[in-house]
């Protein structure tokens, strides 16, 4: 290199540059490209995003060629540039070389092109496959044994090889990913994306019917009140029980109960008879909605008895609910219809039903009462006043007041909710 014309060196140099931007850039651009974007492009057949993809499986090949590359020519840069420095034969030649040569490596070795890279990561990182793929077929003696050296070393620190997919993403990561994609995906897509990965943290307890609240046939009621609750019930399916809801007979599709009332074969041993054929579905309580969901589908049910560890009937979880969970309330008119269990009285009030779980209310008004309590608001206005309260007892809970409306079976049955209190 010494004897080498000195327009050879300067062409070499700049090429040097060329090399450490072409470096800088794509290390840059293949640690910041999407991953997720990548294999989908390779899953759809494009060759050089498979190309990629394979890469990016084991970043210790190309950023060994990727450092090596960079150290080679750097060294080799400075080495040049001295060289130049020195024909000139002015006395503050290497030192002004020096200054220059950082410069220049720091705004077009490292800025520009890294800059560049990370607002076209996936153009550059494409485009530098091939290239990376021939660099690391050619290395991979070299590479060989500078990573095992290199692992060795960390070794030393207590730092081992880490194993698994280190680009996978747990919850809260995906949440992440959900809310930076946001302007491409609409919100009511965007909020059951959301909704599903709660489906592992919620569980029955938050989205049952309370026991209370369950409508079935009690058996032992007169004939009559049976036929007539028949004929007017709104569910495809009911409960079927003995005296109480603990003594469960099996569950009625109203399809078959249609069939023998047209025919006025209708018996309560034929009732009896019917509901048997469906035996009930039990699941203890605390069970996650996407167990149970797989559990629906798995058995081809619709509905399961909530039970706690004494075996006590607490509610009843349905897949209607599950799915509600994702999608939202079903309604035919979503515009006018807030909540199943909301009356909006004038703005800023609202008649709520006690039985109501706190959770659907969060969701639907975008509220934010306390959930880590009791589920229901009826739960939490005896949690609050410590006693069963008497119509018109007022309770503030945060930003919102509420007033009992009406009382039965020792439980609040329905409350008005004032919102958008002032701060206490």
């Amino acid at each position: 290199m010494n004897e080498a014309p000195t327009l050879l060196l300067v062409l070499l140099l700049i090429g040097l540059v060329i090399v450490i931007a072409f470096s800088s850039g794509t290390e840059v651009a293949m640690l910041s490209v999407n991953r997720y974007r990548v294999r989908h492009r390779a899953e759809v057949g494009q060759r050089t995003a498979a190309v990629l993809e394979r890469l990016l499986k084991r970043p210790d090949d190309w950023l060994g060629v990727n450092l090596v590359i960079l150290a080679a020519a750097s060294v080799f840069a400075s080495q040049a540039a001295t060289l130049l420095a020195q024909r000139t034969g002015l006395k503050f030649a290497l030192s002004l070389t020096g200054v220059g040569l950082t410069i220049i490596m720091i705004v077009l070795g490292e800025l520009v092109p890294k800059i560049f890279a990370a607002a076209h990561s996936e153009t550059v990182a494409l485009r530098s496959a091939y290239i990376y793929r021939t660099l690391v077929a050619s290395a991979r003696p070299v590479l060989w044994l500078t990573s095992h050296t290199a692992y060795a070393v960390l070794r030393l620190f207590g730092a081992g090889m880490r194993t698994g997919d280190s680009a996978a993403l747990g919850t809260e990561e995906l949440r992440a990913v959900v809310a930076e994609a946001s302007p491409l995906i609409p919100a009511r897509h965007r909020q059951m994306l959301l909704s599903i990965l709660d489906l592992g943290e919620v569980t029955v307890d938050d989205i049952m019917i309370p026991r209370q609240e369950i409508d079935g046939i009690d058996i032992t009621e007169n004939w009559e009140d049976i036929l007539e609750k028949l004929r007017q019930t709104p569910h495809t399916r009911l409960p079927v029980f003995d005296g109480e809801l603990d003594n469960l007979i099996g569950m009625l599709h109203m399809k078959r109960v249609a069939r023998e009332l047209l025919r006025d074969s209708l018996t309560r041993e034929r009732l009896i008879e019917i509901a048997s054929t469906r035996p009930p579905c039990f699941v203890p309580e605390r069970t996650p909605l996407a167990v149970q969901l797989a559990n629906f589908q798995r058995d081809r049910r619709r509905h399961a008895f909530v039970v706690n560890e004494y075996g006590d009937i607490e509610g009843l979880a349905t897949l209607e609910d599950i799915l509600e969970e994702i999608v939202g309330e079903f309604t035919s008119n979503p515009a006018t219809v807030t909540h199943k269990d909301v009356h909006v009285e004038k703005p800023g009030v609202f008649i709520v039903n006690a039985s109501a779980t706190i959770r659907a209310l969060n969701r639907a008004l975008q509220w934010h009462l306390p959930t880590d309590g009791p589920k229901t608001v009826n739960g939490l206005l005896l949690e609050q006043l410590e006693t069963i309260p008497e119509p018109g007892t007022t309770v503030r809970v945060g930003e919102y007041l509420f007033e009992v409306l009406q009382i039965a079976d020792n439980a609040v049955r329905t409350v008005r909710v004032r919102t958008n209190l002032p701060a206490a």
